[in-house]
């Protein structure tokens, strides 16, 4: 039985997409640590599928460069992108991992290939030439989420391989909930703390908060005009001073609590989401620092419902997070094993209804839901999004994912 854990389904990395650029991203980072770095004279890419279809859009070209380099996606400092993918342009050249460095034009040695491998749409190979003359080749394929698996190896997620309460589907749920007379948050936070203290889990769900809230800070505070030649127009910015009546806040503190007193109209509250969830949108479109929910695509609505919840419902704050973001993440981790979290897979359904779904059923616990509806909020929200295809115009997260 598969086991994902909730930091598996909540990553922090980088946009704008979770299987064509975090995943790309890692399977770099994992061919890199099979090989010899001084011995190595050259590298090729070839992206397929999907990766290949929609990869400039997405920026896998820019994930497997970043990837390369030895950055990592939750660390690196976004703001420094575009200066090192400069740097490699010039220069021709390119530094694995800091220790050595090779001559890498991407225009030749990213090659984006029009077929599609029958494993899965979104593959990549890697091939290294080394000094001797010889080459060594893997291919991976990002599943989707950020996940990164090989054809050839059985699917192991994370460090959370031995648990009490083995999850496969709603009824296991429901089981060990009845069986243990807790909610579902309890539940998954025993399985959690099977590898980890409870602290740990506390500190590591806030942490993935304060990413979402910083994301939505900075979208709601950064004008101008997306990358990618839409020239789509950000609207965050506007909407978030609309909203404020030309209020600017410098710190995300004295933000959120003129949100809070604001008033919880329906009209205001409605605005305000959709703020959020278009700030975030927007963040990820930028190449900005997000987090998996639990797709980069699908990154704005499990912000933005918790955001809602915090300022404009009666809540006990940080132990709210904790439980929400609980149950969010054991709802994603049970459509990730019985279906797939990859718009290239499922289409847009698999990434918006899914991330929808989390929404519904972290809300509804934390406003006093029964796990069984829970589980029917999850339900109802997954309904309304089948059918929905991934569509992207030139493959960027812009048109129509950011209005989804």
């Amino acid at each position: 039985m598969e086991v994902i854990s909730v930091f598996d389904i909540f990553k922090i990395g980088v946009g704008p997409s979770s299987s064509h650029t975090m995943g790309p991203w890692v399977a770099a980072l994992k061919f890199l640590d099979k090989l010899d770095l001084n011995k190595v004279v050259e590298i090729h890419i070839d992206l397929f599928g999907s990766l290949s279809k929609t990869g400039k859009g997405h920026g896998t070209d820019v994930a497997v460069m970043l990837g390369l380099l030895g950055y990592l996606p939750k660390t690196i400092p976004t703001e420094k992108i575009n200066f090192y993918l400069e740097e490699i342009s010039t220069s021709e050249t390119i530094s694995l991992k800091q220790v050595k460095k090779i001559v890498f034009k991407p225009k030749e040695h990213i090659i984006f290939n029009k077929v599609k491998l029958p494993f899965h749409p979104n593959a990549l190979t890697f091939t290294a030439k080394l000094e001797d003359g010889s080459s060594f080749s893997d291919t991976y394929y990002s599943i989707g989420g950020g996940f990164v698996v090989q054809e050839d190896e059985p699917i192991e997620i994370g460090e959370h391989k031995h648990i009490p309460y083995l999850i496969q589907n709603e009824k296991d749920l429901i089981k060990w909930v009845e069986e243990l007379n807790l909610p579902i948050s309890a539940v998954v936070l025993k399985n959690e703390t099977a590898h980890k203290s409870e602290e740990e889990v506390r500190k590591g769900l806030l942490e993935i908060w304060d990413v979402m809230l910083e994301c939505m800070y900075k979208g709601c505070h950064t004008d101008g005009i997306l990358p990618g030649g839409l020239n789509v127009q950000r609207r965050a910015h506007k909407m978030n001073l609309d909203l404020l009546n030309g209020m600017e806040h410098k710190k995300v503190e004295n933000w959120f609590k003129t949100i809070e007193i604001s008033g919880p109209s329906f009209n205001n509250v409605t605005k305000w989401v959709s703020c959020f969830a278009m700030a975030v949108n927007e963040e990820n479109a930028s190449f900005g620092r997000v987090v998996t929910a639990p797709t980069n695509g699908a990154a704005g609505v499990i912000p933005a419902v918790l955001m809602y919840y915090l300022c404009f419902s009666d809540n006990k704050g940080d132990r709210d997070i904790v439980r929400f973001l609980l149950t969010a993440g054991e709802i994603g981790s049970i459509f990730k094993k019985g279906s797939t979290i990859s718009a290239a897979m499922g289409g847009c359904q698999a990434e918006i209804g899914v991330s929808s779904a989390m929404a519904a059923a972290g809300l509804t616990e934390c406003l006093g839901g029964t796990p069984r509806q829970v589980l029917m909020a999850a339900e109802i929200a997954m309904e309304h999004h089948l059918g929905l295809t991934c569509d992207p115009i030139g493959g960027l997260v812009q048109i129509p994912c950011i209005e989804r």
